[in-house]
């Protein structure tokens, strides 16, 4: 395929095939009990909860920061605490926990996969539907674009917060040293990611259980001193806060944002542990756990208002504030942690897509198909990090890039699922205007809170969202013009079938595999083979490898192989999005149905095209030369599909576009 390989429109499903020595990704149970639910559900605490958290180091400061925040009267705590508990209530426990985990895509979850589900079940005719999908996907490309901003400003974010408990224990550590320590934790993250997270995941969990477990503790201490505090869960407290406040009170949104950083990614999350985990770990840990810091962190501020400097560290007795730092600097790499695995994930789920370029997808587990590193992504990730903590140089001041890229994701998640309460779960138009009412009404609140943000750091994530998705749309577009060239350069399958039978070319020994996008003609790569060399091979096989809208296609159903005649064989394998394509591994799965492959020999013949940008497609020229560079430094398809080099043969062309 080369630069010809790109995932068309899915065919039909590919028929029954067989694999041999591919062990298939281990898929978590659906209903699990007992010692199985328990394990997961710890584990799903050092993964999917990380983030969220983690905000107790920030968020509460955040919303008392002088400049930015309110005072910390009595009416502002209990007002800022009342915003809180219902926030984390409206949008994690229900909006997420309840309603959006139910949205998986075979398990998996994350605002692609919630995007492939709605392409597989909006219905209507062929215009309206387009136009439909066309806002959908816009706004689905928007949301992992989004997500990518999230990525970067996480891991900067929650090391800052963690390392800045030092300034409480040791008063004379300066801003530059906290960044120091910061960045070289951040660097040593990033070149830990080639060696793959199953090495530390298993103390994931255990770690993350005393993190909650300790927050908690020390919410619950306070709040013996003050339990006059948990009245703030009364709403009218948040109600007589904006009524006290005006606009800056609503704008104070903008900080409660804080705490709900991660609710994205525990949806993502969901396919590596399950729904039934994911939600008796936040009902039985994580959400009292943050509560009763919240509110610790609250009564403390009613005792001393001079804590809103750092009301997280304030609640630390002093003696533990050393072991404080270290926990949750270990609880920030952990939240870190499920940021750069997403952001892998997303890129994997991209390029299948046919968002992104080929880039190298190493995987570091034998066992585990979804534990991955990406090298391109994570060198971006960690050069992206390491320049916010030297920019902003504090969790404060970083606070104001985030939360635009969460309530923005938020607003996309709640759009896509709200399209799929009709086709997939069959909900009233009542219901479903209820629910989207309701959350277009909070998430459109967050949003607009956060528009503030925009001139003192809240453009970052805007500019990462932006260039990502025209990246995305440059590469699919680029693709789809190219597509269309190549296909009309080829030739009907019947026609070159009957030239073959008249002409009678001569045959050699062995087996051609010619590699092509194109699942109905004869691709190009086949039709300069013939005319400059003369010749074919006993047995031809034109490879298709297409991407279909699940993120996994059992190896049963990997091959549908169809004989052509002369010798000719078409092989379509159906890979899903979140699979990395292997030829030999669909050889091997072509075995049973009558096709029989020597290694040594066969040949793999691949188009390489060179790009020449023109006035003829309907693209801008500044995009044709964007994809021209993003083609030429796509990962070579021999690596990708993992073909002997030694047998790769490729045939270039100059194309104009």
């Amino acid at each position: 395929m080369g630069a010809d390989q790109e995932p068309p429109e899915p065919p039909e499903p590919p028929a029954a095939g067989s694999r041999q020595g591919f062990p298939q990704r281990k898929h978590v149970e659906q209903i699990p009990t007992g010692a199985k639910l328990a394990a997961l559900s710890l584990s799903a605490l050092g993964v999917a909860y990380g983030d969220i958290g983690t905000s107790v180091l920030y968020a509460m400061q955040e919303c008392f920061r002088p400049g930015f925040g309110v005072a910390p009267t009595t009416e502002n705590v209990y007002g800022v605490l009342s915003l809180i508990v219902w926030a984390l209530t409206l949008v994690v426990s229900v909006k997420y926990i309840i309603f959006v985990l139910r949205a998986d895509n075979r398990g998996e979850g994350g605002v692609l996969a919630l995007l492939a589900l709605i392409q597989q079940r909006l219905g209507g005719d062929g215009d309206r539907r387009k136009a439909r999908m066309a806002v959908l996907v816009t706004l689905g490309l928007l949301g992992a674009a989004l997500l990518y901003g999230d990525g970067i400003i996480t891991p900067a974010i929650t090391v800052l917060g963690a390392i800045e408990g030092l300034r409480i224990a040791t008063p004379s550590i300066t801003t530059l040293e906290v960044v120091a320590i910061s960045s070289v934790i951040l660097f040593v993250l990033f070149m830990f990611q080639r060696y793959g997270t199953h090495r530390i995941g298993y103390v994931f969990g255990p770690v993350m259980l005393l993190w909650f477990l300790t927050i908690g503790v020390l919410g619950v201490v306070e709040i013996a001193l003050e339990p006059k505090i948990l009245m703030a869960i009364n709403p009218w407290y948040a109600v007589q806060f904006f009524a006290h406040n005006g606009g800056h009170g609503f704008f104070i949104l903008g900080a409660v944002v804080l705490v709900l950083t991660g609710a994205e990614a525990l949806y993502a999350d969901m396919g590596h542990f399950g729904r039934r985990p994911i939600r008796v770990a936040w009902f039985a840990v994580v959400f009292p756990a943050l509560i009763f810091n919240y509110f610790g962190q609250g009564a403390l501020l009613l005792r001393d208002s001079s804590a809103a400097a750092n009301p997280f560290y304030r609640l630390v007795p002093q003696v533990l504030l050393y072991p404080m730092v270290i926990l949750a600097a270990v609880a920030a790499v952990i939240a870190s942690q499920a940021l750069i695995s997403g952001a892998f994930s997303l890129t994997q789920a991209a390029m299948q897509l046919g968002y992104s370029p080929r880039i190298t997808v190493k995987h570091t587990s034998k066992q585990e198909a979804g534990q991955i590193y990406i090298p391109e992504v994570n060198k971006a990730l960690m050069v992206g990090c390491i320049g916010l903590v030297l920019g902003f140089q504090s969790a404060p001041n970083l606070a104001a890039a985030y939360g635009v890229a969460v309530t923005g994701t938020m607003f996309v998640t709640t759009i896509l699922f709200s399209v799929l309460t009709q086709t997939r779960f069959h909900w009233s138009p009542l219901k479903t205007g209820a629910f989207l009412l309701t959350y277009l009404i909070i998430d459109t609140s967050l949003l607009s809170a956060n528009l503030i943000k925009i001139p003192s750091g809240g453009w970052f994530p805007i500019v990462v969202a932006v260039i990502i998705y025209t990246l995305m749309t440059t590469w699919k577009k680029g693709r789809s013009v190219l597509r269309d060239l190549l296909r009309s350069g080829s030739l009907p399958m019947d026609l070159f079938l009957e030239d073959v039978r008249r002409r009678k070319p001569p045959r050699v020994p062995g087996t051609a595999v010619f590699l092509t996008s194109d699942i109905s003609g004869a691709p190009i790569v086949l039709l300069h083979h013939l005319k400059h060399n003369k010749v074919l091979h006993e047995q031809v096989i034109l490879l298709s490898i297409v991407t279909v809208d699940v993120p996994e296609v059992p190896s049963s159903e990997r091959a549908k192989v169809e004989q052509l005649g002369e010798g000719f064989w078409r092989i379509v394998a159906g890979y899903g999005f979140m699979q990395s394509p292997s030829v030999r591994e669909v050889m091997e799965c072509c075995e049973p149905q009558g096709i029989k492959v020597r290694p040594n020999d066969t040949s793999y013949y691949l188009g390489r095209e060179q790009l020449i940008p023109s006035g003829s497609s309907p693209m801008a020229r500044w995009r044709k030369k964007l994809f021209v560079v993003m083609s030429r430094n796509a990962r070579a398809a021999t690596e990708f599909f993992g073909l002997p080099p030694n047998r790769v043969v490729e045939l270039g062309a100059q194309i104009e576009f």
